[in-house]
């Protein structure tokens, strides 16, 4: 087990060790505290003791008791530091379905119930009231994805922004690097919170008026009033998260106005080398005796390469958190990580990971810098790839290359999730697109441990174009491609597609038809989910609002238990216990064809005319007359106007 010494503080006997009379930030976690890059308390805080700060850490503070925890470690020299963890708190704790969960990965042994519910509120009043004059910064995914106000699906109802609950000082959202230096940098020379009103990235209450070029939402008791201005706020929120150079936004609440300043431009290489090459000891801290961590059991082995994600899925929420402009790490810096793992006295050789929030995006963004600059498009792959995206996988082939050349390496795996259609996407340069099909094909020969996870997400390229994801004929493509290379090097490897129900624009017709496609293409589903809304994605918004926040166009959403339910069990047409009740809706549906597919020996059906007059009226309410996409159309109109505007 490694020496105490090596971690950042977590007891006033640790301190002691150290030699200081004081911590200078003291840093409160809703996670168990493991020395990784991907735990962001354990990045903050070895962030600032490399900048000169004295660290300690409260992983997990009990809450419920006297509050010692709070106090163990006495007043820091500068500020309080909370966040309640790499996760949302209430998708931690709770299912789709609001039911408790039992287990936390994030915790050893993956014990449930050692964080509270919106532990960024509790952790900030309990700290405001014990040390009412010491400053309190927010941050984390948390306090991030509410900055503004949103849609609390655990509570049902819409909510202020998180400082309007939580008494911090200030909220630093996004990847918080840069955004805790300063703030720390400023405080130390003596500096005032009240002085520091246009850090980026920060959100706080102020006495200042909005300038002319400032964005000024509709406020949070309007919302309140009418959900279709949340609509709208939501797209300005979206549209100058996304932006290179974001605009100030201000929002009222009971009177006061919040004000969010806008993201810093995205890290230079050697700056996310710098955050990536501290002296991480990548393990969990001596005071968890070995027990299991699962959050960290997954990816101990593994290599984040980027930050960011030009996806823009309409579910997602990584973009409103790390933004779309590609952030990527040199290929020293992540070699370097490489040779750390295979010191690791677990290690067999084999890295789990070599990957990202979307895998193959490393080193990717606009043929033209300046272009980029001006666009507001939330996604560089939706309705259509970019025409200035430059899809190159060969950076991505020689860190591979690189990697796998290693001594020490036996066999290096991408578990995240792989963007195909970026792969896929075409591209006039010939040796690019030469490029691109020998990475699909090493990717699926050489870097898959037996199972291949993507993410299609639906059938209906109806319900597809409002999650902004492509068409699920394009997945066939894929699909095609993968069974022809396992053939063509003998290999048995499975394609775990996934998908999700009860997403807005979804209907259990649409879900049916989902069984039967995936039925045709020999598919047990496993890897699925009812959509979850969490705040700051498209989709919460039409969930909460019924209107997409682009076109105002209303869309329809399951939202009760029983029309979730209905949703969900096509997934599982094969299992016996659902036959019956599949069996009903589809009749209910008039939908007998699908019926004698799903169920074709015991079932049968007169052939019907109408199913595909049926299918064409269906899909004509989001056609015009030239027979596109309205649904695209207005999304490119919107487009279009608000670039003229800007």
């Amino acid at each position: 087990m490694m020496p105490r010494r090596f971690f950042l503080p977590t007891s006033k006997d640790e301190i002691e060790e150290l030699g200081w009379e004081q911590p200078d930030i003291i840093l409160f976690s809703g996670d168990a505290y493991v020395d990784h890059p991907s735990f962001g308390a354990a990045v903050i805080g070895r962030v600032l003791q490399h900048a000169g700060y004295k660290v300690a850490i409260v992983p997990q503070p009990n809450w419920r008791d006297d509050l010692r925890d709070f106090r163990k470690l006495g007043s820091p020299r500068l500020f309080f530091g909370v966040s309640a963890g790499a996760m949302d708190s209430m998708v931690n704790h709770y299912t789709a379905n609001r039911r408790l969960r039992s287990d936390d990965a994030y915790t050893p042994g993956g014990r449930h119930g050692m964080r509270p519910d919106y532990p960024t509120i509790v952790y900030s009043k309990i700290l405001k009231e014990i040390y009412p004059n010491v400053p309190v910064i927010a941050g984390g995914i948390e306090a991030s994805l509410r900055r503004v106000a949103h849609y609390d699906y655990w509570q049902d109802r819409l909510r202020p922004s998180i400082l309007c609950d939580a008494p911090a000082d200030m909220l630093v959202y996004g990847m918080g690097e840069r955004t805790i230096l300063e703030i720390a940098s400023r405080l130390d020379r003596g500096d005032s919170l009240a002085d520091m009103t246009q850090i980026p990235q920060t959100v706080l209450f102020s006495s200042e008026i909005p300038g002319k070029d400032d964005i000024v939402l509709h406020s949070f008791e309007e919302c309140l009033k009418e959900k279709k201005l949340q609509a709208e706020n939501f797209r300005h929120v979206e549209v100058e998260s996304n932006k290179y150079s974001g605009k100030t936004i201000w929002q009222s609440t009971g009177g006061r106005y919040i004000r969010i300043n806008p993201m810093y431009p995205p890290m230079t290489t050697s700056e996310i080398d710098a955050s990536f090459d501290l002296p991480y000891t990548r393990v969990p801290h001596p005071r968890y005796k070995g027990k299991r961590i699962p959050a960290y059991d997954m990816i101990r082995h593994s290599v984040n390469l980027h930050r960011g994600c030009f996806g823009g899925c309409a579910f997602c929420t990584i973009s409103a958190h790390q933004g779309k402009f590609i952030a990527s790490r040199s290929k020293e810096s992540i070699l370097k990580e490489v040779k750390k793992i295979c010191e690791m006295p677990d290690f067999k050789g084999y890295i789990s990971d070599l990957g990202g929030p979307s895998a193959n995006m490393y080193r990717m963004g606009g043929k033209n810098p300046e272009i980029c600059k001006k666009c507001t498009k939330p996604s560089c792959l939706h309705p259509v790839v970019c025409p200035n995206l430059n899809n190159d996988h060969s950076a991505l082939l020689d860190i591979y290359h690189a990697v796998d050349s290693l001594p020490e390496i036996k066999k290096s795996f991408i578990g995240s999730g792989v963007r195909y259609d970026l792969a896929l996407a075409h591209n006039d340069d010939k040796k690019i697109g030469e490029v691109n099909r020998k990475y699909v094909e090493e990717l699926i020969s050489s870097h898959v441990s037996g199972r291949l996870k993507v993410a299609p997400e639906h059938t209906s390229d109806r319900v597809l174009d409002i999650m902004r994801k492509p068409s699920f004929s394009l997945f066939r493509k894929f699909k095609d491609i993968f069974d022809r290379l396992n053939e063509k090097h003998g290999l048995k490897q499975q394609i775990i597609p996934y998908f999700i129900s009860s997403h807005p624009g979804c209907t259990e017709e649409d879900m049916a038809e989902l069984a039967c496609i995936t039925k045709s293409l020999s598919f047990h589903l496993e890897q699925v989910q009812d959509f979850t809304p969490t705040p700051m994605t498209v989709a919460t918004e039409i969930y909460y609002t019924g209107y997409h926040p682009y076109t105002s166009e209303k869309i329809f959403t399951a939202k009760t238990e029983s029309e979730k339910l209905a949703q969900r069990k096509f997934f599982f047409w094969y299992k016996p216990e659902y036959s019956h009740e599949i069996s009903e809706s589809l009749k209910r549906l008039k939908r007998l064809d699908l019926l004698s597919r799903l169920y074709p020996n015991r079932y049968s059906s007169p052939k019907e005319p109408s199913q595909r007059n049926r299918r064409q009226e269906r899909s004509s309410g989001n056609r015009d007359k030239g027979g596109n996409n309205k649904f695209q159309n207005k999304t490119h109109l919107y487009n279009s106007k608000y670039n003229k505007k800007k």
